[in-house]
């Protein structure tokens, strides 16, 4: 069973299960890449499900949350705030409502910016270009189809 490996996972869901396994959540991280079948994959229905308490936090793409669904569960306090590194639209609009609304945290689509992150890009590159050079496969190649 999966949470015999994994003694931190008390239950694993299935994409079928996702509202399911929102309506327990406290915060919900969005990481989910921009295809077509995530397109607005957190909408009305997600949020009516989620507890009054709940975060939602956006770090992957943008429309895979559906804005105006999310204005609304934010303006009605449906949902306790979010956290947005990425935005339906960018860049945000000046006159977004986002920017208005106190239960929103914005950050200007850098979350991925540590400290140390152009050094492991660049290592990431220089282990990567010598296997190109020799016809090698390469580590994370882009699925130009899946769009991730």
């Amino acid at each position: 069973m999966f949470q015999d490996r994994h003694p931190l996972v008390d239950h694993f869901y299935k994409p079928e299960e996702q509202r399911e396994m929102m309506a327990g959540c406290d915060y919900i991280v969005v990481t989910a890449p921009l295809t077509e079948e995530t397109r607005h994959m957190i909408g009305d229905a997600e949020f009516g499900v989620m507890k009054n308490s709940a975060v939602v936090i956006n770090v992957g793409r943008g429309p895979v949350i559906e804005e105006a669904a999310l204005l609304r569960a934010l303006t009605s306090k449906r949902i306790r705030g979010a956290g947005l590194d990425v935005f339906e639209h960018e860049p945000l609009p000046a006159d977004n409502m986002l920017y208005k609304l106190e239960n929103v945290l914005l950050s200007p689509h850098c979350a991925d910016h540590t400290a140390d992150w152009q050094d492991q890009a660049m290592r990431f590159f220089l282990t990567q270009y010598p296997r190109f050079e020799r016809g090698e496969a390469l580590d994370s190649v882009v699925n130009k189809q899946l769009g991730y």
